[in-house]
């Protein structure tokens, strides 16, 4: 799934991945695609920008860490980004349930 159909939706996604404890910038994009079963195969370009708007917002901040000799910036939530990410939850929840609602309509029959 391409990051265009997403659009509106990563930085949920992003604050929920980076919720389970702090992640660099590679291993997010891993955890988007192995937590999706795969169907989201992100670009750097894409998550990155998204990273950097986060931590601008306060909803992210970052250090920068040495590992195999590689200097990496990890991400975590703050506090002021966990609030938001329960808040975008439940908005999500009530979106998909509006969504679930209308596109079953009366005569839906699930397989």
């Amino acid at each position: 799934m391409k990051g265009e159909s997403l659009k509106g939706h990563l930085d949920l996604l992003v604050l929920a991945v980076v919720a389970d404890g702090p992640l660099h910038g590679y291993a997010v994009i891993e955890s988007l695609h192995r937590r999706s079963g795969e169907a989201f195969d992100l670009p750097e370009g894409t998550v990155y920008p998204v990273l950097h708007r986060l931590e601008r917002a306060g909803l992210l901040a970052s250090d920068w860490e040495t590992h195999a000799g590689r200097r990496r910036r990890v991400y975590r939530l703050t506090d002021q980004g966990r609030a938001a990410l329960a808040e975008e939850r439940a908005a999500w929840a009530e979106f998909a349930a509006a969504v679930t609602s209308v596109i079953r309509g009366p005569r839906w029959q699930p397989t």
